[in-house]
């Protein structure tokens, strides 16, 4: 059994909550919003938040609210980051204003539009540094940007995220036939 919802979520200084039908989290990063399904309620003593459910067929939802609600708490505080890393013989990126122009071995250049609460950095036109205060916002414009070029086992080439592990497959063998 999970106990995910039980851990107590600490509130750092600087972020504030207003807890009703949904939690309202705000510090200097930004503001959001998290769902409280019926069933589970959240309790704010001094500067810990608690999760609690009513009854035992809440208990996905109770670690669900828990994970999402400290997610919330940590993104408008310290924010979050994803990098990516672009790999290939020619491949680049380029950011212009709000708009990352990708070079990626196509006949054409692939604009991506940055969503609002995303801010990019490109440091030596092959990696990509992501930061927002909004996780899941972040983990899907960083699937996003993955999937204009995914990685390629056979050559390595492709946009992958920082740190992933690929393994490069052999291609065929040159005979191939009978003599």
């Amino acid at each position: 059994m999970s106990r995910v919802g039980k851990k107590p979520i600490s509130l750092p200084a600087g972020v504030t909550v207003n807890i009703g039908s949904e939690l309202a989290v705000q510090g200097p990063k930004g503001k959001l919003i998290v769902p409280i399904p019926s069933g589970v309620r959240i309790e704010q003593n001094a500067n810990v938040l608690e999760v609690k459910r009513d009854s035992d067929s809440q208990a996905a939802l109770h670690g669900l609210t828990r994970a999402l609600a400290a997610n919330a708490v940590t993104g408008v505080s310290t924010g979050f980051t994803r990098e990516l890393d672009i790999v290939g013989t020619g491949y680049r990126c380029e950011l212009k204003g709000r708009v990352v122009v990708f070079t990626l071995g196509y006949s054409h250049l692939i604009e991506f539009l940055l969503p609002t609460g995303v801010d990019a950095k490109i440091e030596k036109l092959t990696h990509v540094v992501l930061t927002s205060h909004d996780r899941q916002l972040i983990g899907q414009v960083a699937a996003n940007m993955r999937f204009l070029r995914p990685p390629d086992p056979y050559k390595n080439k492709g946009v992958r995220y920082t740190g992933e592990v690929l393994r490069k497959k052999a291609g065929k063998s040159g005979a191939g036939g009978k003599k």
